[in-house]
């Protein structure tokens, strides 16, 4: 009986993933292939090196940081994700003649390059739009990439980072290829012309709310004018979710963070 309690013991220890303890994720992760494995995110990924995780189609690709950190786990790794991260780029890498690394060659410029004076036919690194957008549509992580393009073709102001973007909705049709520009994006709309919104007066830990008419669109954080149906006089508000505004004092705030007043 022992021996065969031994045994099983011996057999679900073999069947399952033997931790290779806590890896490290890389700083700057590359990928040759369009194949995007643990051994080119982690550090000390051993055996489970080749696991695939994730592809990349254009320049970077953008993985959740939760998504890696749970198929690391299926494969014996343990990654604790100390920075909090919720998003991994992974860039496009390899060898060159001369030993020289394609990360290298297609390397970012630095921020104040973008938008200066270019010669014809010189190029930059920018981000662009996988696929194309209809106007509304929430960008996600697979819908930038950083691409090579004319310098003289890099809008000014472009955004420097895909987390930046992420998230954002487009506010025109917006074409594959095309660079990300800063004027492309906004967040979210949560509110609509008409909408019947409810609109929270805070000040000095008193709230007095009010259910009104939003005059035009607004994302969160926008200023959005709200006729009060029953006074005919309009309310200066500032959007914080769908049907929901703040006025008073506390505007300003919303402004700066919405989120903080969204769920009141």
């Amino acid at each position: 009986m022992k021996r065969a309690l031994v045994l099983a013991a011996v057999l679900t220890a073999l069947a399952a993933p033997a931790l290779a303890g806590p890896v490290t994720l890389l700083a700057d992760p590359v990928d040759d292939d369009g194949r995007i494995t643990l051994g080119e995110l982690f550090d000390g990924a051993g055996a489970a090196s080749g696991v695939v995780v994730g592809r990349r189609t254009g320049a970077t690709a953008v993985l959740e940081a939760a998504q890696v950190q749970i198929a690391a786990r299926r494969a014996g790794l343990e990654w604790s994700n100390p920075s909090g991260l919720r998003r991994i780029v992974v860039r496009e890498g390899g060898a060159l003649p001369g030993g020289a690394l394609a990360a290298e060659a297609s390397a970012r410029p630095a921020a104040a390059s973008i938008g200066a004076p270019a010669r014809m036919g010189a190029s930059v690194e920018v981000l662009t739009y996988a696929r194309s957008l209809a106007a509304g549509e929430v960008v996600q992580p697979e819908d930038v990439v950083w691409a090579p393009v004319q310098s003289h073709l890099a809008p000014a102001g472009a955004p420097q980072d895909a987390e930046a973007v992420i998230g954002l909705q487009a506010k025109r049709a917006l074409r594959a290829g095309s660079p990300v520009g800063p004027r492309d994006l906004a967040s979210p709309q949560v509110i609509a012309r008409n909408d019947m919104v409810e609109v929270a007066y805070l000040s000095d830990g008193v709230e007095l709310t009010v259910t009104g008419k939003a005059t035009r669109n607004a994302s969160a954080g926008e200023a959005v004018p709200i006729l009060n149906v029953q006074s005919n006089r309009t309310i200066d508000a500032v959007a914080v979710a769908p049907g929901r505004a703040v006025a008073g004092p506390a505007a300003q705030a919303a402004r700066r963070n919405p989120q903080q007043f969204a769920a009141r």
